[in-house]
Order: structure tokens, then sequence, then C-alpha cells
């Protein structure tokens, strides 16, 4: 697969622009630590669209890292006559792209939707900068979910590394338990951090929990921002639209899953800014009125940063 790497002194960006601009690195080159996920699966070339498993077409190219998730978010779902596959369909297949100064420039066109999306990636210090622009092709009104598949893992990813957002965000449970063995949470509605655990007590979602605990995917509403950092202070600050992604999917797979897909190998915690919820697909969030909806030949624009924090708590240069 072709790789586009972003690199200066602070940091190293590695994206794949045919397998949907997955990105599969982000090395803090002051630590040595790759604070991007690497699923067990490793890096393979994509799936086409139309695999006759619609889960699998992503599960089974998924190298872990952030990944661009449009038109649909999560499950697989059926709207306006297509089929949607998981998290389809721009993160598995390729994008054309063009290098620019202190950075790259994307360009893709869903097969299904009449949707182009432009990302122009910019290195930026110790940080990368995002200028998306999603426009509807079409003479019609559409709906999409679009958001940024976003996995933290080892080596930087421990128990005990701290979740930081702004004052006053919403908790919203996924409604049912995505694993059989049981769930984080309770299915309330809360405020962050501490909120009901289930089956009973409190726990407090800033905290990154121990290997081997429960699967589980909550809904945050109210940030704009958030920081993962280790105890030193070290990690990753995230800065985004909330008017154009209104909510951040919180999701953890800690060893509990040791069946199809991950086998017991995964520790990882995703952190999404996204269009809508739930991760049941496009279908739903129309259904709950948070769907992203495009006026005909309507342009949306989206801006977000990723920038490394310094062992001191404040962002690296």
């Amino acid at each position: 697969m072709r790789t586009v790497v972003l690199e200066n002194e602070h940091l190293r960006a590695t994206f794949l622009p045919d397998k949907g601009t997955d990105l599969v690195e982000l090395l803090d080159k002051a630590r040595g630590i790759d604070l991007a996920w690497r699923s067990p699966m490793g890096r393979r070339s994509a799936v086409p669209g139309g695999a006759p498993d619609p889960v699998a077409a992503f599960l089974d190219t998924y190298p872990g890292g952030w990944q661009e998730v449009l038109p649909n978010g999560g499950a697989p779902c059926h709207y306006r006559g297509a089929a949607l596959s998981q998290h389809g369909e721009v993160s598995g297949v390729p994008w054309a792209y063009q290098l620019v100064d202190e950075g790259v420039i994307f360009t893709v066109e869903t097969a299904r939707f009449p949707l182009r999306l432009t990302k122009t990636i910019r290195l930026r210090g110790a940080g990368l900068e995002f200028a998306e622009e999603l426009e509807n092709l079409a003479p019609v009104e559409m709906e999409t979910m679009w958001g940024q598949h976003i996995t933290f893992g080892e080596p930087f990813l421990a128990p005990g590394h701290r979740i930081r957002l702004p004052e006053g965000v919403t908790v919203i449970p996924h409604e049912t338990a995505i694993h059989p063995a049981g769930r984080m949470v309770r299915p309330d509605r809360g405020a962050w951090p501490v909120v009901a655990a289930f089956p009973e007590g409190t726990t407090d979602l800033s905290i990154v929990p121990e290997r081997g605990g429960p699967s589980d995917i909550v809904y945050l509403h109210g940030a704009s921002w958030y920081e993962i950092t280790a105890p030193d202070g070290h990690g990753l600050r995230v800065d985004w639209d909330a008017a154009v992604l209104p909510y951040l999917w919180l999701w953890q797979e800690l060893g509990a899953t040791t069946d199809y897909p991950w086998w017991g190998r995964a520790y990882v915690l995703g952190l999404e800014p996204f269009s809508s919820y739930p991760t049941d697909g496009l279908a739903e969030a129309v259904r709950n009125g948070t769907a992203l909806r495009l006026a005909p030949f309507d342009k949306r624009d989206l801006r977000w940063s990723a920038q490394l924090l310094a062992a001191s708590g404040g962002a690296d240069v």
C-alpha cells in the first residue's frame, strides 16, 4: 500500500491513502512512543465495500490507529436503498492525494452516497491540523454520519492514564450491552466523569481501566476537546468543531472479547468525535434525530487538531 509520512523533529505521522487515509502511526519522537493503537490483525489491503460480510469488511482490514468514518457509523444498515457496511465506506477505499507544503491533501468520493470529502493535513510544531470539506453532490437532501475513529493502545495506553474533558459533559450510555459478559456502566444518563456502574456502585470514566475490564461504549455530549495523558502528563490533546461533531464516543475493549475479532488480544481505548450516535448505524441516527443533514449541493467544513502534550501537562512546542 502507498504510504504518506508527515514528519518533523517532534513527531512522525504515517497515513495509508490506499486504505482510507488511516493514520497508523503517531510517534512522539521525544519519548519514542507511538500513541496510535496497532491492531493484532496488522496492515492488510482493503476489502471492497461490497464484501459478503459487512462487518468483516471493516474488521478484517482494521490496522488500528485512526480512521475517517463516512457515511455510516458503527453497525451495518440499509438506508434509502443503499447497503452500508461497518463504519462504511471511506475507511475501506483508496483516496487520491497531493503533497503540499508541510502537509498533504486527500480526496475521495463515496460510491453509494453522492458525497465528496477533501481533507488537508498539515504539520504544526508537535501537532497536526486538519481542514476538511464535505460536499453533497446531489440535488436532494442527504443524511450521513461523520466521525473520527481515534484509538489509543500500547505502548502508550496503560491503566491509570487519565481522560480530561471540559466541565458540563453528559454521559449517554449505549442502550444495550455490546458484550455478552456484561458492561461497564448502567444504561442511565449521568454527568462526567463518575456514573452508575454495572451492576452496582459507581465508576470513574476518566481513569483508564485495568486489562480484562468489560467492553462498552458510551456517548459524551458537550465536549469540544479532550486530553488523554500518562501519570507524568505526557499524551495528546484533540480539539474539534463541536457544532459539526457534537458527540464523543468513548469505546473500550480491554481483552474481554475472547472470540472474533479480538481473541483476547486487544487493549484499546477509543475517543472518537462524531456527528451522531449510536453505533447502530445511520438509519438509527436518522431515527433519533442526530444524523448530519446536508441540503442539496451543500458543503460542510470541519476543523480539528491533535497536539502532543509534554510531561508537564502543557503542549509540546
